[in-house]
């Protein structure tokens, strides 16, 4: 049985950027690619539940989120 999908809204500028990364990828959407990051930020987050994060582990979500366009 297929998994039932919802629709999440994020910003054109985002959604164009991500359009570019995808394009020469190995991705075949931005769908696709959306998925992949976030399966691999919540897969982080259930290895690792905590509340406290060192300074390397601040700098690499930061990071992330800039490339993303979040910051």
């Amino acid at each position: 049985m297929r998994e039932s999908k919802v629709t999440v809204k994020i910003p054109r500028p985002l959604y164009r950027k991500i359009q570019a990364v995808v394009e020469g990828s190995g991705f075949s959407s931005p769908t696709d690619f959306i998925v992949y990051v976030l399966r691999d930020l919540m897969g982080e987050h259930d290895e690792v539940e905590r509340t406290d994060f060192s300074k390397e582990e601040l700098e690499d979500v930061k990071r992330k989120l800039k490339n993303l366009g979040y910051l």
